[in-house]
């Protein structure tokens, strides 16, 4: 903002411009028009198109648009915004999504029910504490995962039913490239340990050498966060299979990691995502809120609630 007056002409450009909602509108345009068309401050903005929603007390969490609100904003900006699908200029391959459900024994349910509903959960080997709901909600995604931050720091092993689902999935594959998005550091290191017991080339996608790589077909599997590794990076030219090991609440890491393969360029006639979903878990929830493209604080906010 302290450099755009200096600016006499601007573009911007964004693959996801309200990936939480309308609200992330404002910013947006207040770089490129100084706030002549949306109002130079977001209380002004929110009070004219918003009502909160989801609030504890005095404490507001989310705001859902007023009636109409949503037509008066696109009208505000229409001068100044052009929008285009990829789908309907370019040649895309053809994009299928699939859930592979994973079960948990019956003693292993039991575990994630007992710190769903006590917030504690004793192991053998450790400790672990929900300090609140939405500590709750990370560490219930890390079980459905396989694995948890302990009290300690120290990583407690559950289950590994997803590490089974993920080695089928790559011996299915039968030499077949295959990018795997990891959400937290103790699923990279198990599923590291894993393809090394199975002998399979892998690397971790970070760095400028090991995109080429991938891109050269060099190993069978690409590691990558999707917080790093979500945007602008090419892996089209490696492969056309992703699987999400651990999934996100963010809809715009999600959109922008599976871009990385279904964009223009890649070979393929089809590009397919899997999502390794442990039944009876946070997975399924957070599935569904991808799928029904809510991902903004609301949505987190009631998988809280209906966890507790």
């Amino acid at each position: 903002m302290k450099a755009r007056p200096k600016v006499k002409r601007i573009v911007g450009l964004t693959g996801t411009p309200s990936s939480n909602g309308l609200l992330d509108l404002f910013a947006e345009f207040k770089l490129l028009d100084m706030g002549a068309r949306l109002g130079r401050f977001i209380g002004q903005y929110r009070t004219a198109f918003f009502a909160p929603d989801k609030r504890n007390g005095q404490i507001i969490y989310s705001y859902k648009p007023l009636p109409g609100a949503e037509d008066a904003i696109y009208q505000k900006i229409s001068d100044i915004t052009i929008s285009m699908k990829s789908t309907d200029h370019l040649q895309m391959p053809e994009l299928i999504g699939t859930q592979y459900e994973v079960v948990l024994s019956e003693k292993e349910q039991e575990k994630y029910e007992e710190l769903k509903k006590d917030l504690v959960l004793q192991l053998p080997n450790g400790e672990i504490t929900a300090a609140n709901a939405a500590s709750l909600t990370g560490k219930l995604s890390q079980m459905a995962n396989g694995a948890v931050y302990g009290d300690d720091e120290k990583v407690l092993e559950i289950h590994e039913k997803k590490l089974d689902a993920l080695e089928d999935i790559i011996e299915a594959a039968n030499g077949k490239p295959i990018l795997v998005a990891y959400w937290f550091k103790h699923d990279l290191e198990r599923i590291c340990r894993r393809l090394e017991g199975l002998k399979v080339e892998y690397a971790r996608i970070s760095s400028p050498g090991s995109i080429e790589m991938w891109n050269r077909g060099e190993f069978a599997v690409g590691l990558i966060h999707p917080a790093s590794a979500g945007h602008g990076l090419n892996l089209q030219s490696g492969g056309s299979h992703l699987v999400w090991f651990g999934l996100t609440w963010s809809l715009e890491l999600y959109q922008q990691t599976n871009a990385r393969l279904w964009r223009q360029g890649q070979t393929a006639s089809t590009v397919v995502i899997q999502h390794l979903i442990t039944k009876g878990t946070v997975d399924e929830q957070i599935m569904k809120a991808l799928e029904a493209k809510d991902t903004s604080q609301s949505a987190l906010i009631s998988a809280v609630k209906a966890n507790l």
